[in-house]
């Protein structure tokens, strides 16, 4: 058995684009358009190591935006997607600074929860040992649930 992908549906495609790719990083690695399905399908995966082969790539995310207007809430069973990011508040000081609410601040230099723009929870862990706590984040309150 082999871990493929996580499906999220979005509302709108652009502005979750801009969320995982522009912001959290992730690159888009294939795009369909199904005309009678009515929908689009992008595959994302975060940055590879170009010498990998495609079969060893990291798991994917697969948005799903169906082209008919829906409303999607809730989502709180679905839990979240994580990712290991190489410096947390660098990663959690540009989302913020791009408009992003940061849900769970990284006060212990490990662990950061963020929103998409269709409210999936994203937990954001340091790679490695934790960073030393530091201000604003050391005492900064949570946000919102995550």
């Amino acid at each position: 058995m082999q871990y493929l992908h996580t499906m999220v549906r979005v509302s709108d495609l652009d502005a979750s684009l801009h969320f995982y790719c522009d912001l959290l990083g992730l690159e888009e690695i294939s795009r369909k358009d199904n005309d009678k399905g009515r929908f689009t399908l992008v595959f994302l995966t975060a940055p590879r190591d170009r010498q990998r082969a495609e079969e060893d790539r990291a798991p994917m995310i697969e948005l799903t935006h169906n082209w008919d207007p829906e409303e999607y809430d809730g989502g709180r069973n679905f839990g979240h997607l994580a990712y290991r990011v190489d410096d947390i508040y660098a990663l959690c000081m540009h989302l913020q600074a791009n408009g992003v609410t940061i849900n769970r601040p990284p006060r212990d230099g490990h662990m950061a929860f963020v929103k998409s723009p269709d409210g999936i929870s994203i937990e954001l862990l340091q790679a490695g040992d934790a960073l030393e706590p530091q201000e604003p984040w050391a005492s900064m309150e949570n946000t919102g649930s995550w």
